[in-house]
């Protein structure tokens, strides 16, 4: 009997450590699962123009050289509406019923045109973005910061 209650214990023993191996390996994973904050936005800005090239006359031309480009890096079609893009002095815009393509990227210009699916008009007649320093803000439908890019130094 000393025997089978020894065979036990180490059976015990056994399926103990190997318990306490499988804990130890899925705690980081538990925990680097609900640290999801620091992964890439689903939709980020990607690039911002905010020195329209040449002379800066308030021409719809030089309007529409400033500009931002939000790409969305998921395989998915998401739609935009409600979402809003700002600078750091408040001027905002909406985005409405605009959907962006999986993998692709669309360009919000500051002037007036004709939207299409890659290219955005604000509809202003001053331009927006600060060519020194600002930060563009990118919020989703719920208000939610997604990304953010900043230039230059704040003043």
């Amino acid at each position: 009997m000393s025997s089978a209650s020894s065979s036990v214990r180490r059976i015990a023993a056994t399926v103990l450590a190997a318990g306490a191996v499988v804990g130890a390996v899925a705690l980081p994973a538990a925990a680097h699962d609900g640290d999801r904050h620091h992964q890439r936005p689903r939709v980020e800005i990607s690039r911002v123009q905010a020195d329209s090239p040449g002379r800066e006359d308030r021409s719809n031309r030089s309007l529409n050289a400033e500009w931002v480009e939000i790409t969305n890096t998921t395989r998915d079609g998401i739609n935009l509406r409600g979402w809003t893009l700002r600078d750091r002095d408040g001027n905002r815009y909406r985005f409405d019923n605009v959907r962006i393509a999986p993998r692709a990227t669309i360009r919000i210009h500051t002037g007036n045109g004709r939207d299409t699916r890659t290219d955005l008009f604000q509809d202003r007649r001053d331009y927006v973005w600060d060519n020194y320093s600002d930060t563009a803000t990118l919020r989703d439908d719920r208000g939610r910061t997604v990304d953010t890019e900043s230039w230059g130094r704040r003043r």
